[in-house]
C-alpha cells in the first residue's frame, strides 16, 4: 500500500502489474482495495487453454475460471498465452503436467525447469486455426491480454539455445539483414535470428504480413481494433452457456447496452452447436470478425456451424 502510494504520488497514471505465479484466491490480496497492485498475471489460466485445446474440451476453462474470485472493480486480470520464459506448469497437476510434455514438448530440449520453451507458434504445429482460437480465447475471456513479441505473426523458437534463449530470438521485422532487427555483424548479435525453412526471418517477416491482407499479423490486429471499439470486451460480466458438446465453448460477455456473443470450437473436428438464447429471440446478431448480419434468432435458440477451431464473435 506504502509503494502504490508513492507510486501515485509521483507518477500518477503509473501501472502496477505483480507476477505472483499462484492460484486465483492467493493472488487476491496483492490488489488490496484497489490500492496496491493493479494487476496480476493469471497464471493458472494460461496452462488450462492448452489443456482444452489438447483435449478438446472446455472444463479446465471454467473451472479455473469458476475459482476465480470477484477483484476491485479498478483492478484487472492480464491473461497471457506465451511469456519471455518457459510456459510454466506450475499450476497443474503432475498428471496434466506429463500430459502437456508428451502433447506439446515430446522432445527433451523443448522442456525447462516445470515448463515448456516454445513460442505460440511452433507449440500449435504451426496451425493458423489453432493460432486464431487460442488468440480468440485470450481476447474475448475476461481480463486484459498481454501478447509476446513475435507471436503475432507466427514467429519460431530455437530450441537448440540454451536456457530461456530459445524464445527471445531477435523480433523479425522484415527480409533484411538480421531480419532487420540490427545493422551489426550477424555474429554481434545477443541472439541468433531464426532461419529455418519454416519459421525464418525471409518467410516470417512484419514488413510481409503488413502487405498480405490475410496475414496472421492483420487478423490479431483486427481482433484488437474489435476488442477495442467493445467495452464488454475488457470490463463486461461473464456468462458461460450450457450445451452438450464439451469441444464448444459459448459465453456471453456484457455491459450495460452491449451483449458479445463468443464462441469457440477446441475441437480439430466441425461442430454444429445450438444455444439457448430465449432473451434474444428476434435478434438478428452481427459477425464482428466479418461484418454481416446472421438471421433472427428463431425461437430464442441460435444454431451456429463451425469449422475445425473455429470461433464466432457475435453481437446480439
Amino acid at each position: 500500500k506504502e509503494m502504490r502510494a508513492f507510486v501515485d504520488r509521483h507518477a500518477p497514471g503509473t501501472m502496477l502489474l505483480s507476477e505472483a505465479n499462484q492460484w486465483p484466491e492467493d493472488v487476491r490480496p496483492y490488489l488490496g482495495d484497489g490500492d496496491e497492485f493493479h494487476m496480476n498475471f493469471h497464471f493458472p489460466l494460461m496452462p488450462r487453454i492448452y489443456l482444452a485445446l489438447a483435449r478438446a474440451d472446455r472444463r479446465p476453462i471454467l473451472e479455473i475460471l469458476a475459482r476465480t474470485p470477484p477483484i476491485p472493480e479498478s483492478c484487472q486480470w492480464a491473461t497471457f498465452l506465451r511469456c519471455h520464459d518457459e510456459l510454466t506448469l506450475e499450476m497443474v497437476t503432475a498428471e496434466e503436467r506429463q500430459f502437456m510434455w508428451e502433447t506439446y514438448a515430446p522432445e527433451p530440449r523443448m522442456r525447462l525447469n516445470l515448463g515448456i520453451r516454445r513460442r505460440l507458434a511452433p507449440l500449435l504445429n504451426n496451425d493458423r486455426a489453432r493460432i486464431e482460437l487460442a488468440n480468440s480465447l485470450l481476447f474475448t475471456l475476461p481480463g486484459s491480454p498481454v501478447i509476446y513479441y513475435g507471436d503475432e505473426i507466427g514467429m519460431g523458437d530455437d530450441i537448440w539455445l540454451e536456457d530461456r534463449d530459445g524464445v527471445r530470438t531477435p523480433m523479425q521485422w522484415s527480409a533484411a539483414h538480421n531480419a532487420g532487427f540490427s545493422t551489426a555483424d550477424a555474429a554481434d548479435l545477443y541472439c541468433p535470428v531464426i532461419d529455418d525453412e519454416v519459421f525464418g526471418y525471409r518467410r516470417v517477416n512484419v514488413e510481409a504480413q503488413r502487405a498480405e491482407p490475410g496475414s496472421l499479423l492483420n487478423r490479431m490486429r483486427e481482433m484488437i481494433r474489435i476488442r477495442k471499439a467493445h467495452p464488454a470486451l475488457g470490463r463486461g460480466e461473464i456468462r458461460f452457456l450450457d450445451h452438450p458438446q464439451p469441444g464448444v465453448l459459448a459465453y456471453l460477455r456484457r455491459t450495460e447496452g452491449q451483449t458479445l456473443l463468443s464462441v469457440n470450437n477446441l475441437s480439430a473436428a466441425p461442430h454444429t452447436v445450438n444455444l439457448d438464447l430465449a432473451g434474444w429471440a428476434g435478434v438478428r446478431p452481427l459477425d464482428l470478425l466479418g461484418g454481416q448480419e446472421l438471421p433472427p434468432i428463431a425461437s430464442g435458440s441460435l444454431r451456429l456451424e463451425l469449422e475445425r477451431y473455429g470461433y464466432r464473435w457475435l453481437r446480439l
